[in-house]
C-alpha cells in the first residue's frame, strides 16, 4: 500500500466510484472583493432559462439553451461547432438492454417533466454552492507515480495507450447532501471543480442532469445489491471524452478534445476506487459502507468487471493493478483480479470508518 503522497506527471483517466464529503464546516467569512467575485461568477453560471423544472427529490433546474450553457464561456470553446444531437462514435459494440432514456425521465422528474429538446438541465447554483466549492480540497491528491503504473500499463499490448475504462458503481457520491448522486469532477493542477461549476464539460442530454439523484441504493447486509454501470470513452473520430451510463451507453455530455493537452490523444493511466475527503479541521468521513471491506458484495462498496479499450479498439481484461491507500488505519482496499473463472472477473472492494464514525 502506498503510505505517503505521490505525484504523477502523466495524463490520467480516473473513474472514482464514491466520494464522501462531510458538509459540517465553520462559517466562511468573505471579503467584499471575494463577495463581488462570487456574484459575477453566479451571473455567468446561472444562464437565462427557457423553463424551470423540479426533480422528484426537490432539486430545481433551469432548462438552458444548449448554445448558452456555461461551458461555452471557456476561452477554447468560443468558436465551437457542437450541437444538441451530438453523439459519440464508439469502439465498443452496442448491448441490448431494457433501460431507456424515457424510463430515466420518469424516475427523475416530477410533474413538470423534463427539459425541451435543444436545452439542457442545469441546477440553479447559489453563492453557498460556490463557497462550498472553494473549501473543498482536491479529492485526487494522492496519486500513483510512474514506477507504480508499470504494472497497469503492462496489461495492455499497446504500450498503455487507452481510450476507455469501465466499471460498476455501488453506493456512490454523497454530494452536498445525503442523496446518492451522479457527478463529474475535473482537475487540472491545483484547480478542480464538480459538474458545471467550471467550464469545459458540454451537456447534450435534455432529460438526465449531470448531478441527478439515484432512486436506488444498496444497504449493507441486504441480499440484493444495486449496482450501476459506467464508462468513459474517447470518441474515435474527434477525440472527445464521453462518460456513458448503463448498457445502452446513455450520453450525458463530453469533454472536448481541445481543452486537453496529454488527454487530447490517449490516457496513459487509469484508476478505479473510492475517495473520501473533508475540509481542513473536519474529521475524515466514512467511505463505502463505513466499515472495512470483507470482500462480500452485499456488505462492501466495490468496482467489478474492470476493463479498458486500447488504441486499437480491443477490450482488455484488467489483470494486474497496484493497490494504494493513503491511510490504511481509516480505509482499506481488497483487490481480487480473478475473483471467479473467466474474463472480466476483477473485483475491487473498498471502504472504511474514517475518523467520524466508530465501529
Amino acid at each position: 500500500m502506498l503510505m505517503h503522497q505521490k505525484i504523477i506527471r502523466q495524463s490520467l483517466l480516473v473513474l472514482y466510484l464514491l466520494i464522501s464529503y462531510d458538509g459540517v464546516q465553520g462559517k466562511t467569512m468573505l471579503s467584499k472583493l471575494e463577495d463581488l467575485e462570487l456574484e459575477e461568477q453566479l451571473k455567468l453560471l446561472n444562464k437565462p432559462s427557457i423553463k424551470t423544472i423540479k426533480s422528484k427529490y426537490g432539486d430545481i433546474y433551469n432548462c438552458v439553451d444548449f448554445y448558452k450553457q456555461p461551458t461555452f464561456d471557456h476561452p477554447l470553446l468560443k468558436n465551437h461547432n457542437f450541437h444538441p444531437q451530438m453523439k459519440p462514435t464508439l469502439a465498443r459494440p452496442k448491448q441490448n438492454s431494457s433501460t431507456s432514456e424515457t424510463s430515466w425521465s420518469s424516475r427523475i422528474w416530477s410533474k413538470d417533466g423534463d427539459c425541451p429538446f435543444g436545452t439542457v438541465p442545469i441546477k440553479i447554483i447559489t453563492k453557498e454552492d460556490l463557497v462550498r466549492q472553494r473549501n473543498m480540497p482536491p479529492p485526487e491528491d494522492v496519486i500513483i507515480d510512474t514506477e507504480l503504473t508499470n504494472t497497469i500499463n503492462n496489461t495492455s499490448d499497446s504500450k498503455g495507450r487507452y481510450i476507455s475504462s469501465q466499471a460498476y458503481k455501488v453506493d456512490p457520491t454523497l454530494y452536498r447532501d445525503s442523496k446518492t448522486r451522479l457527478f463529474i469532477h475535473f482537475q487540472a493542477g491545483n484547480k478542480h471543480c464538480f459538474n458545471v461549476l467550471c467550464p469545459g464539460f458540454v451537456l447534450v442530454n435534455n432529460e438526465i442532469p449531470i448531478d441527478m439523484a439515484f432512486d436506488k441504493i444498496s444497504r449493507r447486509g441486504e441480499r440484493r445489491t444495486w449496482e450501476f454501470r459506467m464508462f468513459i470513452d474517447r470518441d474515435l473520430v474527434n477525440g472527445n471524452w464521453w462518460p456513458l451510463l448503463a448498457k445502452t451507453y446513455v450520453k450525458i455530455g463530453f469533454w472536448p478534445q481541445k481543452i486537453f493537452t496529454s488527454l487530447a490523444s490517449f490516457a496513459n493511466n487509469i484508476e478505479w476506487g473510492g475517495v473520501a475527503y473533508s475540509p481542513p479541521g473536519v474529521p475524515k468521513p466514512p467511505m463505502g459502507s463505513s466499515f472495512f471491506p470483507i470482500a462480500q458484495s452485499n456488505y462492501d462498496a466495490y468496482c467489478r468487471g474492470l476493463s479498458v479499450l486500447n488504441d486499437k479498439g480491443a477490450t482488455i481484461d484488467v489483470d494486474e493493478t497496484t493497490i494504494y491507500v493513503d491511510d490504511p488505519k481509516l480505509y482499506q482496499v481488497l483487490d481480487y483480479p480473478h475473483a471467479a473463472p473467466g474474463k472480466f472477473q476483477h473485483w475491487v472492494f473498498y471502504g472504511g470508518p474514517g475518523e467520524s464514525h466508530q465501529l
